[in-house]
C-alpha cells in the first residue's frame, strides 16, 4: 500500500511482545521502576497520600472505597505490572482521588454549583475505531457547544491555592503538566498517534471523570483486569453516573458551557444508565465491522502496555478484548430500542467517512442544535487544520492476536445484522 502524498507509509508494528524503547525512554522506565518499588497499591496508602499532598480529608460519599480496594486487588493480581507500571497506576489512582478531594472541597465551598443544569447534551457512544474521536472533533469545533478538554479530563478541579493564583492572573497550570506527561507517551509510543492522537488541547472522554469515582472501563485498558470486570459489570452505575453529573456541574461552573457534547465508549454497556442520568440527551450511536475494531482496539491496548509490563502477552490481550468487545456489543444490540427513538441517531462508519459533515448536520437536526455557515466554517477550518490520516496509518490483523477472522466475524453475526453491517476488506 502506498501513502497518500505527504503523509507517511502504513505500518506494521512488530515489537508488540517485546518492546523496543530508545535509550531516553528505557532511562526513564528505568528511574520509573526504582520509584516504584515498594510502593503499596492499597487503598488506605493511596488515600493517605492523596490527603497529605491536598492537605484535605474529606472525599465525599465513601462507596467508592469498596470499589477502589477491588481494583487494587486486581491490579495486583490480575495485571503483571512492571515496577514502572506500578509506579505509573499509583501516580493515576493518587491522582484521581486528589481530584475528588479538590471536587468536593469545591462543592463545600460553593454549594451553588449543585444548582448548575446539565441541559439536553449530545452523548456520543461508539468503541473506539467507529469514527467517534473524528465525529467528536468536529462537534467539539462548534464554539455552541462545550466539551471535555485532555488537560482538563486530568484535573478538572485546581487545588484551592492554583485556583486562587489563576483568579489573580497566573496562567492555568494544567495545559503544561499535560504536555510533560505526553510527552512520555509520544516518545514511548511514536504510533501511537497513527491510532489516536493525543494532545493538550483534544477533546478526550469523560469515562476520565467517571473514573474519579473508581467506576469504569478505564482502568481495564491498562491490562486484562477480569477481577475488575467482573465487578464493574455485575454493579449497577447509576450512582457513578450521578457523580459524573456532579463534576460536570462543577466544570461549567468554573469554565462555562451551556450544552455539552459528550462521549465515552463505556455507554455502550450502559444505555439504561444513561438514559436515566441524561433522560433529554440526544444519542448518537456510532457502528463499523466489529471485527475490524477489534482488531485495531487489540493493537492499540497491547501497543499501550508497553507502559506497564515487560513484556506483553499479545494473545492473551487479544483473547481478553475479542471477549470484551462482544460483551459490550450484546449489551448495546439489546438496549438499543430503549433509547428514545426521537432522539437517538444511528452512524455507520462508512456513510459517515462519505461525508460527515452532512451527518454531523443530521445529528444537529435530531438534538435541535443550530447549524449555520459559521458552525461549518468552524468544521472546516478544524478539519484543513487536522486533516485526517496525517500522522499515516497502522496495519491490523486479528490473526496476529491468535484471533481467527471468521470465528470472530460468525460470533459477532448478531451486530453485523441488527446495525446492517458489512465486512471490511
Amino acid at each position: 500500500m502506498r501513502a497518500r502524498a505527504g503523509r507517511p507509509a502504513p505500518v506494521e508494528i512488530d515489537d508488540l511482545a517485546e518492546p523496543r524503547f530508545t535509550d531516553e525512554v528505557r532511562s526513564v522506565l528505568a528511574m520509573m521502576a526504582d520509584a516504584g518499588r515498594g510502593l503499596a497499591l492499597e487503598p488506605d496508602a493511596l488515600m493517605d497520600a492523596a490527603a497529605r499532598e491536598t492537605g484535605l480529608a474529606d472525599f465525599g460519599p465513601t462507596d467508592f472505597v469498596e470499589r477502589l480496594g477491588v481494583l487494587c486487588r486486581s491490579m495486583r493480581e490480575d495485571a503483571g505490572l512492571s515496577d514502572a507500571g506500578v509506579l505509573a497506576q499509583h501516580v493515576l489512582l493518587v491522582g484521581l482521588l486528589k481530584s475528588r478531594l479538590f471536587l468536593e472541597d469545591l462543592v463545600r465551598r460553593h454549594p451553588e454549583i449543585l444548582d448548575e443544569r446539565i441541559t439536553a447534551p449530545i452523548v456520543i457512544c461508539g468503541l473506539p475505531r467507529t469514527g467517534t474521536t473524528h465525529l467528536h472533533n468536529l462537534m467539539s469545533a462548534d464554539p455552541a457547544l462545550r466539551w471535555l478538554p485532555y488537560w482538563e479530563s486530568r484535573e478538572p478541579v485546581l487545588a484551592p491555592d492554583e485556583a486562587a493564583a489563576v483568579r489573580a492572573g497566573a496562567p492555568d497550570p494544567r495545559p503544561e503538566r499535560t504536555a510533560r506527561a505526553l510527552w512520555l507517551v509520544n516518545a514511548a509510543m511514536p504510533y501511537f498517534n497513527r491510532m489516536h492522537e493525543m494532545t493538550v488541547d483534544h477533546a478526550h472522554e469523560e469515562i476520565q471523570l467517571l473514573a474519579v469515582d473508581f467506576s469504569t472501563m478505564l482502568f481495564e485498558t491498562t491490562a486484562p483486569l477480569p477481577g475488575w470486570r467482573d465487578y464493574y459489570l455485575s454493579h449497577d452505575q447509576t450512582s457513578s453516573y450521578q457523580y459524573l453529573v456532579k463534576i460536570l456541574k462543577a466544570l461549567q461552573w468554573l469554565r462555562g458551557g451551556t450544552r455539552w457534547v459528550l462521549k465515552s465508549p463505556q455507554h455502550l454497556e450502559q444505555f439504561p444508565v444513561l438514559r436515566a442520568t441524561f433522560p433529554d440527551a440526544t444519542f448518537v450511536v456510532t457502528h463499523r465491522d466489529p471485527a475490524a475494531v477489534t482488531a485495531s482496539m487489540a493493537t492499540m491496548i497491547a501497543y499501550t502496555a508497553r507502559m506497564s509490563r515487560d513484556r506483553v502477552d499479545v494473545a492473551a490481550v487479544g483473547r481478553y478484548w475479542a471477549d470484551r468487545l462482544e460483551r459490550m456489543l450484546r449489551s448495546c444490540a439489546a438496549d438499543r430500542d430503549g433509547l428514545p427513538a426521537a432522539r437517538t441517531v444511528d452512524v455507520v462508519f462508512e456513510d459517515f467517512m462519505a461525508d460527515d459533515v452532512a451527518t454531523v448536520e443530521r445529528i444537529y437536526r435530531t438534538a435541535g442544535q443550530p447549524f449555520d455557515g459559521s458552525v461549518r466554517a468552524a468544521m472546516t477550518e478544524f478539519m484543513a487544520a487536522h486533516p485526517r490520516g496525517r500522522h499515516g496509518t497502522v496495519r491490523y490483523d486479528l490473526r496476529a492476536f491468535g484471533l481467527d477472522p471468521g470465528e470472530r466475524r460468525q460470533a459477532l453475526a448478531f451486530y453485523y445484522e441488527r446495525f446492517g453491517l458489512r465486512p471490511e476488506g
